[in-house]
């Protein structure tokens, strides 16, 4: 069991794992499991050939985690050999504290992870965590290349996954990890390992759209932020941050494209909005995002749009206004009809 004699916080080790790191109780069960080498019974008991795939996959999942710790370490020795790498993060207005705390490196051109991994060539971990792709020719070359590096880690603080940001122009901007069997970018956030505390906190969770969004808020002192993995943001992202508080806060861009991405992150989280949670929708000014803003306005600026944001049910009405805006009858019916579904999705309750 676990007390905490400074704010009276207490009970088991399974209480403690879904708190610190907001686990499921059968996700901590299986972490707990997994720390002491058992593996808990699931439906039938198991053949011995499921026993065998189950050993090799799990073999296969801690040789995909290794290999991604040792890229992160030579990407982080990178970033401070490129001179160019570094000045592209100043002149985003980033710190070498930040880098620091998110663990960011640089993948350059060359030299590639065959200076790291002797095995480069016929690695099966490498494909396997995405790190490196094969030419039909049987040759191989590096995923990420000449791009800033973001580890993207879990709850527990693994690395499973990056995201490359290119440094200057190109496309596409962001580049992420291939899935793997430790990275779903559907039920992943970036920066939640660093922002879970601060989170719990303060009580309220901000979800960007950019990595670098969220590095610029971390420097500005907002350390509530995660990013979504370019995916709009789903019913998964939501559930897993309502583990750490009851107020989340979605900031887009303000244009169609992100009225959109916000309309479609309601309607995904629109099963989760009980009574007790709060889901607000945050769109600044035209001109900015949130990196922009934060460092024109600071914190107390960006602070002051989370707390003047629209509400669940004022983005909701705001939005069904907008797609029959005549104000008619007939107006008033498609509004009525494009509501249905949005009710029905609601959890019973007074909201609803």
């Amino acid at each position: 069991f676990y007390h905490c004699f400074g704010c009276g916080a207490h009970g088991t080790a399974l209480g403690f794992l879904m708190e610190h790191n907001g686990l499921t109780f059968i996700e901590a069960v299986n972490d707990l499991a997994n720390r002491a080498g058992m593996v808990v019974p699931k439906g039938a008991p198991q053949s011995p050939e499921q026993r065998i795939q189950q050993a090799e996959q799990k073999v296969r999942t801690q040789n995909i985690g290794q290999v991604l710790t040792e890229a992160a370490t030579f990407y982080k020795t990178q970033l401070k050999e490129n001179p160019h790498a570094i000045a592209y993060l100043k002149r985003r207005g980033l710190s070498g504290e930040v880098a620091q705390k998110f663990g960011l490196g640089y993948a350059p051109f060359e030299p590639t992870l065959a200076q790291v991994f002797a095995d480069y060539k016929d690695s099966a971990s490498l494909i396997d965590a995405g790190l490196c792709k094969q030419r039909e020719s049987g040759s191989r070359y590096d995923f990420f290349r000449e791009r800033i590096m973001f580890p993207i880690k879990n709850t527990k603080g693994q690395i499973i996954g990056f995201g490359g940001r290119v440094l200057d122009k190109g496309e596409p901007k962001y580049l992420n990890s291939p899935e793997t069997p430790l990275f779903q970018k559907g039920m992943e956030l970036y920066g939640l390992f660093e922002a879970r505390r601060s989170i719990s906190q303060a009580q309220y969770a901000v979800v960007v759209e950019g990595s670098i969004d969220l590095a610029a808020l971390a420097q500005a002192g907002l350390n509530k932020a995660v990013a979504t993995l370019g995916t709009a943001t789903s019913a998964a992202h939501v559930q897993k941050l309502f583990r750490f508080t009851d107020t989340i806060v979605f900031s887009f861009d303000g244009d169609s494209a992100g009225r959109k991405a916000a309309w479609r992150a309601m309607t995904n989280a629109l099963p989760l909005a009980t009574d007790t949670r709060t889901l607000k929708f945050l769109f600044l000014p035209a001109e900015h995002d949130p990196d922009t803003y934060v460092r024109e306005f600071g914190q107390e600026g960006f602070s002051g749009q989370v707390q003047s944001a629209m509400t669940l049910s004022q983005f909701m009405l705001y939005g069904l206004q907008q797609a029959a805006p005549d104000g008619n009858a007939e107006a008033r019916a498609r509004q009525l009809h494009l509501a249905k579904p949005l009710l029905t999705a609601l959890p019973n309750g007074a909201l609803r």
